[in-house]
């Protein structure tokens, strides 16, 4: 039985109103499954520019549009948890506001949920500027599907990429919702939701066109985000989720990488973690874990093909 869902869509006064206008079409005007709602949070203050754009988009939508205006920038964490709490369905996509979602994608993510995912994220195709003007390009990050992998995958780095998720809020908040931890709020999240028990997947298929800007690679490193990474890896420890051996792992590894010349953290980032676009291939059968106590891990169960796509979409 399909779901109703709503979009939740961060804004704030650095992004550019050209990308909100490509983000905002992509993943409500174009899609062929669209959300049933769009939850825009305002974080602060905007310029007019921005401000005359989110007017245009919310009396243009086909779908209803709630802007949740904070009266100053509060920062993703906590405007996260401002929209998630104004989001009226259960079933809450994402979305950055300079990215774009391919037509396709909540026809695909929305069957594994209500088939019994609580967060569901895809393979992204990172983008630049001059891939989104051509419309093709890009290198195909992939991370790990089935719940198992994410899992393992999870104690070492995010198992997912953020703007491609669905999940249940009522999934995310059991968790302790969104908490502040600047630049690693997402992995924070998802690491608690899967301690937690939550019924996880990925699908292999890109489903979202990941802007990568110049500074891209140069904002992965410097002494702020060490300072995230290291309060990142303590809380993981302290909560249970990384071994002592793990901790230190990480903290000596991610720690390293973030303070690399960003050349070599670009090499290395693409070597790792992508390929090109033309090796992308189609999902695996995903296997979606059984419904348990919230408390313990979950136990794998029923396959469930992750494209789930209808017969409407396959014509």
């Amino acid at each position: 039985m399909s779901e109703p869902f709503s979009l939740l869509l961060p804004v704030y006064r650095g992004d550019r109103p050209d990308h909100l206008v490509t983000a905002f079409r992509s993943t409500v005007h174009e899609q062929l499954r669209r959300p049933d709602e769009v939850v825009v949070v305002q974080d602060g203050h905007v310029g007019p520019d921005l401000a005359s754009t989110l007017e245009r988009l919310e009396s243009g939508s086909p779908v209803p549009v709630r802007r949740l205006r904070l009266s100053h920038n509060v920062g993703l964490a906590q405007a996260l948890q401002c929209g998630l709490a104004a989001c009226r369905h259960d079933v809450v996509a994402r979305m950055d506001a300079d990215d774009i979602s391919l037509p396709h994608r909540f026809l695909v993510q929305l069957p594994v949920i209500e088939a019994g995912a609580d967060l569901v994220g895809a393979a992204v195709l990172e983008v630049e500027e001059t891939d989104v003007r051509a419309g093709e390009g890009g290198v195909l990050r992939v991370p790990p599907t089935t719940p198992r992998e994410i899992a393992e995958v999870a104690r070492w780095r995010n198992p997912f990429n953020h703007p491609t998720v669905v999940y249940r809020r009522s999934a995310v908040l059991a968790a302790g919702g969104y908490r502040e931890l600047p630049l690693m709020e997402d992995y924070w999240v998802f690491a608690r939701m899967i301690a937690h028990g939550a019924r996880v997947a990925n699908l292999a298929e890109p489903l979202v066109r990941y802007r990568v800007g110049a500074g891209a690679y140069e904002r992965k490193g410097g002494l702020g985000q060490l300072r995230s990474e290291l309060r990142l890896q303590r809380r993981l420890h302290d909560e249970g989720f990384t071994t002592p051996g793990q901790m230190v792992r990480n903290t000596v590894v991610r720690g390293g990488y973030r303070l690399v010349p960003t050349t070599l953290r670009r090499r290395a980032y693409r070597h790792t973690f992508t390929t090109t676009a033309a090796t992308a291939t189609a999902s695996p059968e995903l296997t979606l874990p059984v419904a348990t106590d919230r408390n313990r891990p979950p136990t794998v169960g029923r396959a469930v093909p992750p494209s789930a796509r209808t017969t409407e979409e396959q014509a």
